[in-house]
Parts: C-alpha cells; structure tokens; sequence
C-alpha cells in the first residue's frame, strides 16, 4: 500500500471514529435508524369531544405568529375557578364547608369554643349535608364570616398545616381518594398544556385564598397565581394598632383575624383580577354562575378569548345531579360559553382507582 493510500484509510477511519463519537448527528450502524424527540401528549384523560376541540384551536390560532389573532405571551393569561372546575366540589359538598363543620363540631380543640353564630352556621352545614336540608340564603357570606371567626387567632403556617391535615381524610363518597387528591384529572391536562404553550395560569376561587393555596400546591401553582376570599391579617404583636402606624419585629408571625375583606364570587372576582394581575384574562374556566362575571370580563377582551363552563352531569363516576347540570349546560351555550361535559367529555374524572360509593356520616 503506498504512502498516500495509507494517509487516505487513516483520515477515513479517523473520520468515522470522530462521527461515532456523536450519535445526535449520525449514526455509524446502518441498522439503527436516527430516533426523533417523542412530541408529547397531551389530554390522555380526555375523549374527543367539542370543547377539547375548541380549546386546541384556540390555543393553536393564538400562539401562531402568523394568525392575526396571535397574542404575546405576557397576554396569555388564564383563570381557573377551582372547587367543582377542577377540584371536587360534590363529597358532598366544598372543602371548606366540610372544614368549618369538622372544626366547629368535631375538633376536639376548638368545639368548645366556638360562638353560638359559627356552631349554627356548621350545624347548618351538617343538616344539609346529612338531611338534605336547605342551606339559609346567601349562605357563602353567613359561611364566610363564620369561618373567619373559626380560625381567628391562627398563624398562616398552622393554619397551611391545618388544612393540609384535614386533606388527607378519605374523601367522603369516594374509596381510594382523599380530599387533598380530589383533581378532576383532565383538567390537570390543561393546566399542563397551557403552561407548555406559554399562558400564565391563575387560579380564582370563592374559598379561603389559605385553603386553595394549600390545596393547589401539589400541583405546582405557585402562591402568588391565588386568589380568593380573603380575612384580614396581622402582625402577631399588633394588636389593635393599624398596620400604617406599627413596626413589625423579625421574630413575629402573621395571624388570620375575624374580620372579613371579601368574598370572591361574581364581580368580585373581576375585581381581585384588575387589582392582582392587572390584565384581562383570554381564557376562564369555572362551573358556576359565581364564574359568570369573570367569563364576561374574560370575552371583553380585545383579543381572541375563550370562556369554558364545566357541568357536573355524570352521576355515575360522581355524586351528581344530571338533571340540574344539563339545565346548566343549555343556560352555558346560551351565554356564549364552550360547555365541558364530564360525562361525555372525560375519560376519567379523578382517576384510576377511585370509585363513586354512598355517602357514610
């Protein structure tokens, strides 16, 4: 072999070791084929259905940048209601009114305790719950006064361990599922795939901004994307003294007072949107008409927007009432709302291994 042969079989073979030695740009089998990146897959809870449909256009027509409905995503910001949107609401009723009856009745430190108004408030929440008896008007205010009154005089951090313990109960209706695991699993799904599609997603609920923030932790919602019903707060060394006036120390703690700022329902929630995230939302979620409002505000945006009613007709997976739910669902489309059906639309609800059983007391 001459000289030069040799150099041009040394250059080849130092080639192909060089090649080898990065697989991410070819491969020196010919039996092994370059593999891509898997796509990911998203919505594996769900069946194909109308509002899913809805939903992946939109996403899909506001995040191309050639759409003229393209939006940046600082603009992209969503708002999830959350008990009976994408936590469960129906064993057999919220979490926090199960909260404040176990406090109030059960707790064996605090029922001793309790005003007279907060123990009727619970009491009303045990007839209705065990008897079917009919809840007093307006009682998300009577509760949300009375639970202010409950856990009065609480540090935020017992109050987070407190709820937290209460969530690891059994669900009541359920096997195989505590209060704390109670995600309706599609809407999981959509949380994920908002977020890998670029929108910011906030969660807007009627009950105790403490409560959903423990509750919404599991799941990566970071605190400051909560809002909610709100008790006013203090220093623990405070007392009387107005906030603008006292100094807090380094070693003092937050405490929950008995005084009530708001209830976030309806066009409150609108409000606490404007004041904490400062833009319209081009997606809302929720399963109320405590969500109507904030889906209003939501399609007055001067962008493309999207608003979605979750409705609680399947009463075979879960405690509900198929009948209200499908009124429900006629009154959504009339608003101009996509309508989620769990029924028809969720291949699982909460998922494997939790099944539906009576109610036990």
């Amino acid at each position: 072999m001459t000289q030069i042969r040799r150099a041009r079989v040394l250059c080849v073979s130092l080639l192909l070791t060089l090649l080898c030695g990065a697989p991410a740009l070819v491969s020196c089998s010919t039996d092994e084929q370059a593999v891509a990146p898997a796509k990911k897959e998203y919505f594996k809870s769900w069946n194909q259905s109308e509002a899913l449909t809805a939903l992946k256009e939109y996403v899909e027509d506001v995040t191309n940048p050639s759409s003229p409905n393209y939006i940046v995503a600082d603009d992209r910001i969503a708002t999830f209601d959350m008990d009976g949107t994408f936590v469960g609401e129906l064993y057999p009723t919220y979490f926090e009114y199960n909260l404040l009856e176990y406090r109030v009745l059960d707790d064996p430190s605090y029922r001793d305790k309790a005003p007279e108004d907060v123990r009727q408030v619970a009491q009303n929440i045990r007839d209705f719950v065990r008897n079917g008896v009919a809840l007093p008007a307006h009682f998300d205010m009577l509760h949300a006064r009375a639970a202010a009154k409950a856990y009065a005089g609480m540090t935020l951090s017992e109050f987070d361990a407190y709820v937290k313990a209460y969530g690891t109960r059994p669900a009541n209706g359920f096997t195989g599922m505590t209060y704390g695991e109670s995600f309706y699993q599609p809407m999981l799904e959509v949380f994920d795939y908002l977020k890998d599609n670029g929108f910011t997603s906030y969660v807007v609920s009627g009950s105790d901004r403490f409560i959903c923030r423990a509750l919404v932790e599991p799941i990566g919602i970071e605190p400051n994307r909560v809002i909610g019903m709100d008790v006013r707060l203090v220093s623990s060394q405070q007392g009387e003294e107005a906030g603008v006036n006292y100094t807090m120390g380094r070693e003092e703690d937050l405490i929950r007072t008995d005084s009530l700022l708001i209830k976030n329902l309806k066009t409150n929630k609108v409000l606490q949107i404007t004041q904490e995230i400062g833009k319209v939302p081009v997606l809302s979620f929720g399963n109320s008409s405590g969500d109507v409002s904030m889906h209003n505000f939501c399609l007055s945006n001067e962008h493309r927007s999207a608003a979605f009613m979750l409705v609680a007709d399947d009463d075979v997976r879960d405690h509900a009432n198929r009948e209200k739910a499908l009124k429900l669902a006629t009154q959504w489309h009339e608003a101009g709302f996509h309508v989620i059906s769990m029924k028809d639309d969720f291949l699982t609800i909460y998922g494997q291994g939790v099944k539906k059983v009576d109610f036990t007391f």
